[in-house]
Parts: C-alpha cells; sequence; structure tokens
C-alpha cells in the first residue's frame, strides 16, 4: 500500500506526494519528483495526518497526488540544497536589476531554485496586473533555465519572508499557520479591540491572523447577556444595557430618568428571575 506525505520546501511552499518501499519520518530530508526534473524538500506529515491537511489544502490534487517521493536525500544532495539557497540571493539582485530596467512596477520578493535548477520560481508582488513577457525571456536568456513569475499579496510575502509579530514571537503564517484565511474588520469589532490600524494590523499591513483564534469563544460568551441598546425590567424598573464586560462578567445599565449603576450577570440574572415568578 502506497504511503502519503506533505513535503515543505522554501518559504510556505508545500505538496503532496505518494511513496512506496520508504521509510520515512517527520523532518527527513527527500528527493521527490517536479516539474519536468526533481526536488528537494522536508517531510512535513506524513500517512493520514498528510491526508487530512491535503483534503484542506487548495494545493492538493484529487483523487491523489500524482507525484511521488522518489528516495531519501543523500549527504551531498542536502550540502547541494544548502549551496542553491545561497546563490538565490545573487539571483534576486540580478532579477531586480532586470526589472529595473524593463521599468516594470513589481517588487521581487524571493526567488526559488528548483533542487535540479531546471525551474527558477521568482516571487512577486504587484498593485496591478503586470506584462512581464519581455522580462521571462530576458531571465531565461540570463539564468540559463525555465522561468516562473508567481505574483503574490502582501500577507503571502510575510509568510514567504518570515518576521516578529507585535506580541514577540515569529509570524504565525511563516511558521505553523496551514492556510491564510480572510479576518474581517468585524472580528476586531466583535471583541471590542481598538479600531486604529496600528493596533490591529500585521506586519504586511493587514489585518492580523490571531484575531481569527479566539472570535467564536467571544460570540458565544456574548450570546450569554443582554445585548447593548437592548431595555431589560429589573428590580429598580426599566433600564437600558449600556455596556457589557465579559471578563469581569459585568453590565452597566442605566435607567431613563437618569443614573446609571454596574451590576453583575448572575445577579442581574437572580433579579429578572424573581420578577418572573411574581
Amino acid at each position: 500500500m502506497a504511503g502519503f506525505a506533505e513535503v515543505s520546501f522554501k518559504g510556505t511552499r508545500r505538496a503532496y506526494y505518494t511513496f512506496d518501499a520508504l521509510d520515512l519520518a517527520p523532518g527527513d530530508r527527500v528527493i521527490v519528483q517536479a516539474d519536468r526534473g526533481e526536488d528537494l524538500g522536508r517531510v512535513t506529515a506524513l500517512g493520514s495526518i498528510a491526508e487530512r491537511k491535503c483534503s484542506s489544502s487548495s494545493g492538493c490534487s484529487t483523487p491523489a497526488p500524482t507525484l511521488r517521493v522518489i528516495r531519501r536525500a543523500i549527504a551531498d544532495e542536502i550540502r547541494r540544497a544548502e549551496h542553491k539557497q545561497d546563490d538565490e540571493a545573487r539571483v534576486r539582485g540580478e532579477t531586480r536589476k532586470h526589472v529595473a530596467r524593463h521599468r516594470l512596477k513589481m517588487k521581487v520578493t524571493e526567488t526559488e531554485w528548483q533542487f535540479d535548477r531546471k525551474k527558477l520560481i521568482i516571487y512577486f508582488t504587484a498593485e496591478k496586473r503586470v506584462d512581464f513577457r519581455a522580462l521571462v525571456r530576458d531571465l531565461a536568456q540570463a539564468f540559463r533555465t525555465r522561468i516562473e513569475l508567481k505574483q503574490i499579496g502582501v500577507r503571502d510575502e510575510a509568510a514567504l519572508l518570515g518576521g516578529v509579530g507585535r506580541c514577540g514571537r515569529e509570524l504565525c503564517c511563516s511558521t505553523w499557520l496551514p492556510a491564510l484565511k480572510p479576518v474581517s474588520l468585524q472580528l476586531a469589532k466583535d471583541q471590542r479591540l481598538s479600531l486604529n490600524p496600528a493596533q490591529i494590523s500585521g506586519c504586511c499591513g493587514r489585518l492580523m491572523c490571531c484575531l481569527v483564534y479566539e472570535h467564536d469563544s467571544y460570540v458565544e460568551e456574548r450570546r450569554k447577556y443582554p445585548r447593548e441598546g437592548k431595555k431589560i425590567k429589573t428590580s429598580l424598573g426599566e433600564e437600558t444595557v449600556v455596556n457589557i464586560n465579559i471578563f469581569t462578567k459585568m453590565i452597566t445599565l442605566r435607567r431613563d430618568e437618569g443614573g446609571q449603576r454596574v451590576v453583575g450577570k448572575e445577579d442581574l440574572k437572580r433579579e429578572i428571575s424573581t420578577l418572573s415568578r411574581r
């Protein structure tokens, strides 16, 4: 029975492969089939875990990946891969010179050689679509290989380059986050966060991915409270809910004739329950 593996490459690029008669473990460096050649990556998941990650990934072919893990990488191949990475800095610099010469409005973010150097991937960002046909011809002539120009967004750029977030830890998108999901301003509003962009934006300039993590918990907890603006009958008469604090479990109420008070959630429930029994 064929095995199933997730293999990661430079940045956040991942792909899925089958393999036969190989004793693999997460962390192993392997040689895999690639577009008209071979590539070298690191095993990040195997078996059912890799299959589940594949099923939730847009980069996974169905019903099963057609490419295979060929073998484990030997020490010499790993050294060659490290040298390849060193050469990518040179390639990146030369590519930027070609872009400037063609006067294209695009920013070269990163470059990635395929292990056998039969293909060079160039990642870039741009505000609009770019006609880079002439650039590709020049690059193919300069580097003597097939060129793939891949436009990415600013969030993908942050994931590719990495960095440190406001929390002091490495960016989630460049370490463990499996996919970049949409993040809306409503998430910050639901959590009563400051809407100052400087306070809720990440290194990429977009809303922080971590706004999603606890959002369901906030929404679920707020359902246990009366909504703000609602009029409720209490022991003091009719009062309006002005504010709720799910952390302290306190509710601020205001009377129509003036004056307001702060009461605990459980105390308010008892008040309303007592009134309903009368």
